[in-house]
């Protein structure tokens, strides 16, 4: 795709590689964050691919192990399902309706293996949707077997304000506003790193057919 720039510390450099042009890469504490990487067609292509998914497994809202309810939505793709319920966060083979998980679509495969293509391919697609009023609290991503294993993560739609810590939930955090075509990379130290959505800029973006955000995070789950 020729040449596209990369910024590093602070720093924009030039580098040759399969970006498209105009995209950029951010430190953030570790985490690596590629802007722009999809295009306006292929986030519209990838949600047309989502709108079918979820007639196969819908969005629901899960409750946390206190029995307070989530703010966001959720649903998955993949061989397995992340889910909360009165019982844990655990990992699951169907959606709570019984169903199995559709497959992670081929579009967001391809991704995951240009960003981290030495990593195993991932067992779970989790797809939240985070109406203008949802966030997600500081956590870490440690229900997975393997932490060698990169986290990757795919913003549609209106802009999501992501903060990023250390390892210890007291760890100084940065924070940046993750745009509809962005990608997010947790690996390395970064991998268990206390992350979290603490708003949304509703109206940011007309992609989606009303306000809100969809996430999609790839994980090796074994």
């Amino acid at each position: 795709m020729g040449r596209c720039k990369h910024e590093a510390g602070g720093e924009m450099t030039e580098s040759s590689g399969m970006f498209p042009m105009g995209t950029s890469t951010l430190d953030l504490n570790g985490v690596r964050v590629v802007s722009s990487l999809l295009d306006r067609g292929a986030q519209e292509a990838l949600v047309a691919v989502l709108r079918g998914l979820l007639k196969v497994a819908p969005l629901h809202q899960p409750v946390m192990p206190n029995g307070k309810p989530m703010s966001v939505r959720m649903t998955a793709a993949g061989r397995f399902g992340w889910i909360s319920d009165k019982g844990g966060y655990r990992y699951a083979d169907r959606h709570p309706s019984g169903v199995a998980w559709p497959p992670i679509p081929a579009p967001v495969m391809e991704l995951w293996r240009l960003l981290v293509p030495v990593a195993r391919d991932p067992e779970c697609c989790l797809i939240n949707y985070y109406a203008p009023e949802a966030r997600m609290g500081l956590h870490q991503d440690r229900d997975e077997a393997d932490f060698t294993q990169p986290v990757l993560s795919i913003s549609l739609g209106d802009d999501g304000l992501f903060r990023v810590g250390g390892p210890n939930r007291t760890d100084p955090t940065r924070s940046v506003w993750l745009k509809s075509g962005d990608v997010a990379v947790l690996e390395g130290a970064a991998r268990l790193a206390f992350h979290g959505i603490d708003r949304i800029k509703p109206s940011t973006s007309t992609l989606l057919d009303r306000p809100g955000r969809i996430n999609l995070t790839l994980r090796v789950v074994t």
